[in-house]
């Protein structure tokens, strides 16, 4: 996706404008302000993390004229057991400013971007709140996760959650068998 691609999705009192925007279309400004919005958010320096997102695409909620909600996506592939890989549009870097939390943002952001997805097999993401995911129809993936290394699978922490949506795309999943994601630096899912 290489466009910039607006709309306005309704939310709370006034509407939310939302930009869908490819990274290598934003300015070096504008994703320095992406990185401080987010780390603002996540109260880290997300700077580290955001320079692991190669070709990432951004989901932006502007209220007022201000960045309010953001997502990304980045491509990686999940596989199954040792089925054939899901070509995964998986989310990162979730947040909305805290002035405009429990409005209905991310909500608005996280809809649009699986609108955006659906040429995906699959989707994916390690939610901050599982109940959250859950009310928009993301799953619990049951099973093993495990991380593929060049000396093969490694388990992932005990705590690792991680979530799916499905899509058009997405093949009859048993959510309860092994699913393994490529090493990457930093955070492994």
């Amino acid at each position: 996706m290489r466009y910039r691609q607006k709309g306005r999705s309704p939310c709370g009192e006034g509407k939310l404008k939302i930009e869908v925007v490819h990274s290598k279309l934003l300015s070096e400004l504008e994703r320095k302000r992406i990185v401080a919005f987010c780390s603002r958010a996540y109260d880290e320096d997300m700077e580290p993390v955001f320079s692991t997102f190669a070709d990432a695409t951004h989901v932006l909620g502007f209220y007022g004229g201000s960045l309010a909600s953001h997502a990304l996506w980045i491509t990686r592939d999940l596989q199954v057991d040792h089925l054939p890989p899901l070509r995964t549009a998986y989310v990162e870097a979730v947040a909305t400013h805290p002035a405009h939390r429990n409005r209905g943002f991310a909500t608005a952001i996280m809809r649009r971007l699986a609108i955006e997805i659906q040429g995906f097999d699959l989707a994916a993401l390690s939610p901050f709140d599982v109940r959250y995911y859950t009310r928009l129809g993301w799953e619990v993936w049951q099973g093993p996760l495990l991380i593929r290394t060049r000396n093969g699978l490694q388990p992932s922490p005990e705590d690792e959650v991680v979530m799916i949506l499905r899509l058009p795309k997405t093949p009859v999943l048993d959510l309860t068998r092994p699913l393994s994601a490529e090493w990457r630096e930093g955070e492994l899912w």
